[in-house]
């Protein structure tokens, strides 16, 4: 897909701040914006609640205008206006989904103390809120996929960033990542259940 005349427009506009220009623009890309949140979150299986999503609906239109809309500025045409705000977006997810982790983990790691001793098998998803044990986990991998979920669960790069630094094709990389967290899944259990 080109980018649209449609879109060229209302970039321009919002760019001179035209009145009625913004607006328009996250009306237009608003469906675009929530549906990254639900797949990033869906496939970082992390549940998000309503507050939580229009908390990072915000955090990503603030980072398009932060800087005079330096987001914006920086599109080249290259591609659709959506996908490239696709990319920008699911970046500004995923780091304040990781930001926001971070500020919890104190929490969380006496939460899951608690949960633990009440629960000698926890699931797969609180193995994988551990940097510790998934780095642990990640010795059952070998060579490519112990790559990609490094970077994916761990350093939080995009499918593209993932796809320059390996040479693996970008639409190779959610079938890696899911064969991948199946076998984390498998040795979590087994790890857990020892």
């Amino acid at each position: 897909m080109v980018f649209s005349n449609i879109d060229r427009t209302l970039l321009e506009r919002c760019l001179e701040r035209q009145p009625g220009a913004w607006n328009e623009f996250v009306d237009r890309f608003m469906g675009l914006v929530v549906h990254v949140i639900n797949h990033t979150a869906t496939i970082r299986s992390i549940r998000v609640s309503q507050q939580d999503k229009d908390d990072l609906a915000a955090e990503v239109f603030l980072g398009f205008i932060n800087n005079d809309f330096a987001v914006l500025r920086h599109f080249r045409g290259q591609s659709s206006l959506a996908t490239y705000l696709a990319v920008v977006a699911r970046r500004i997810v995923v780091r304040e989904i990781l930001r926001r982790k971070a500020a919890s983990t104190n929490d969380s790691q006496a939460a899951a103390a608690l949960h633990t001793a009440a629960d000698p098998q926890p699931a797969a998803e609180q193995i994988f809120s551990d940097r510790d044990q998934v780095e642990r986990l990640l010795s059952e991998l070998e060579g490519a996929e112990a790559d990609v979920v490094r970077q994916y669960h761990l350093e939080g790069k995009s499918y593209y960033e993932i796809s320059m630094a390996t040479g693996i094709p970008e639409n190779s990389i959610g079938p890696t990542l899911s064969r991948a967290r199946e076998k984390l899944r498998q040795a979590g259990i087994d790890t857990a259940a020892n």
